[in-house]
């Protein structure tokens, strides 16, 4: 199936300055890695944010089911994908479908979905003006500069009436897809971390929801996102991800489970998250028929 030219998206995904420490990694991919079965290496697990107080619940729950769980802090989005092709990582949290088939695809791998966890929208940010229709014509509007949150906050844009893209975009568009004289605002790419602090320099700023807390804000106080509830929104999935060859370890599995059905965890996301995670269980089957189908669209696209 071909993915919709209005697919919106959700999370989660810009080069890295340096890894942080504690990111040296067994690499085995042991089916019982840090599991009850008394193999002492921890389960390493990259995320983007692990400040979130919700990683330490994770954490001891985690450990009451025998398990080991090390949280691996990264700063941006570029490097966990790597670092668990490496064998850095066993596992990691921080992306949606669509950034993983990109990487996959622009990378020649084959990191693979191991469970669902939830959809976030995407909002659009302001410290001038209180409403879309308040932004003056011909001001400049702040994206991420990642492929998939790129064209994902150019369709917010849209939505919101600030841009108009050809052909009604896609998770594809660019700023070449861009109608400038149809469209309201100009629009400049950033990475996804820098764009809160843009605010002060720009009519608005679309920013992921890894980084509205730090940037002293609220869900609240978006004056526009996209919608997480849409149908076509799967790709937009934030997922644990494994490489292929662990794709049915059970103790990775386990974690997954611990994940979606801590009810600690859950309320620590969706604190975190400003009240707009939307939790999902899809079954692992539709994620990666999902994943093979973005990856076909990416590939058809130049990749």
């Amino acid at each position: 199936m071909s993915i919709s030219k209005k697919f919106l998206a959700a999370t989660v995904a810009l080069p890295l300055i340096a890894l942080l420490a504690g990111c040296a990694s067994s690499g085995s991919g042991s089916t019982d890695a840090g599991d009850s079965t008394g193999n002492s290496d921890p389960v390493k697990i990259g995320v983007v944010g692990a400040s979130d107080p919700y990683w330490e619940t994770y954490k001891k729950a985690a450990a009451e089911e025998g398990i080991t769980v090390d949280i691996v802090d990264f700063t941006d989005y570029a490097q966990p994908n790597p670092a668990l092709t490496e064998g850095e990582l066993d596992l990691n949290q921080f992306q949606h479908i669509v950034y993983l088939a990109q990487y996959n695809v622009s990378a020649g791998e084959d990191l693979t979905p191991i469970g669902a966890t939830a959809i976030y929208p995407l909002g659009l940010y302001s410290t001038k003006y209180d409403d879309v229709a308040d932004i003056p014509e011909g001001s400049t509007v702040a994206i991420p500069n990642d492929e998939s949150n790129l064209a994902r906050g150019l369709l917010v844009l849209q939505s919101a009436g600030l841009v108009e893209l050809k052909d009604g975009g896609s998770i594809f568009a660019t700023l070449d897809d861009i109608d400038e004289s149809a469209s309201k605002v100009k629009v400049t790419t950033l990475e996804a971390s820098l764009t809160p602090t843009s605010l002060p320099d720009v009519a608005a700023a679309i920013i992921n929801n890894d980084f509205v807390e730090d940037a002293g804000l609220t869900a609240a106080d978006a004056i526009a996102q996209d919608d997480p509830s849409d149908p076509n929104a799967l790709p937009y999935v934030n997922i644990f991800a494994a490489r292929a060859d662990d794709a049915d370890n059970p103790t990775y599995a386990k974690l997954v489970e611990i994940y979606q059905t801590t009810q600690a965890v859950l309320d620590g996301v969706q604190e975190a998250s400003g009240g707009t995670a939307v939790f999902l269980t899809t079954p692992v089957d539709d994620l990666r028929a999902s994943l093979a189908d973005v990856e076909a669209d990416t590939a058809a696209h130049g990749g």
